[in-house]
């Protein structure tokens, strides 16, 4: 099974050249420590920041320097700070190229949800749903299963959408998973994990098309 960082690492592939990318909280904050120093790319964050580099090195923190998720994160040369409002607003003119969240569950046609667990206490849905509604290519980095070892990868979701329709590929612990018309359709595995095992963990319908190749990092 992959970590959360080399969950990360593969994600990072799917990052191309003068993409505006944005990370939402949890996995996806890992992702801009594996992009290729070759590709010019632009990492956002939703609570006013473009250019985001990798994560600081311990003592090396700015406090005044946050993501999303109040992480304390680098900048690269060239990077620019503004309110919310302007941030919002480039999202919601679909400025970004690829957003990346985490998800606590993702349906067989796309839906997400990533914000709520009934009688849990939250503090609101912050940005995930304007990503959501706005965003024309989302990848999800999640878990394949919860702790109990039960699929989060469903014909449905339970828990309280965030949007509907919306989630074009799933990379997880196991699998790499495109959303298509017909349901998810497996794409790779990870190295040492079989097709039977990803099957065995999916609540959801898997497409298999040939022999499923390994992931590459």
């Amino acid at each position: 099974m992959l970590t959360k960082e080399q969950i990360a690492q593969r994600i990072s592939k799917e990052v191309k050249d003068r993409y505006y990318v944005n990370l939402g909280i949890g996995i996806p904050t890992l992702v801009a420590n594996f992009v290729s120093h070759d590709l010019s790319v632009e990492f956002q964050s939703e609570n006013g920041v473009l250019g985001m580099g990798p994560f600081p090195f311990e003592g090396e923190e700015d406090p005044d320097l946050i993501n999303a998720g109040k992480q304390t994160i680098t900048t690269l040369p060239g990077a620019s700070f503004f309110d919310s409002a302007f941030s919002f607003g480039m999202i919601r003119s679909k400025k970004v190229d690829l957003t990346i969240l985490g998800a606590m569950e993702v349906s067989e046609n796309g839906d997400i949800a990533n914000w709520k667990i009934p009688g849990k206490m939250v503090k609101g849905m912050g940005g995930a749903m304007d990503l959501v509604a706005s965003a024309e290519n989302i990848i999800v980095a999640m878990m394949h299963v919860n702790k109990a070892g039960e699929s989060k990868i469903l014909k449905k979701c339970t828990l309280p959408l965030t949007g509907v329709g919306c989630v074009k590929k799933v990379v997880t612990e196991m699998a790499v998973l495109e959303v298509t018309p017909n349901g998810f359709k497996l794409l790779e595995r990870a190295p040492g994990v079989s097709v039977e095992q990803i099957i065995k963990s999916t609540e959801a319908d898997l497409i298999i098309d040939g022999e499923i190749p390994e992931m590459q990092f």
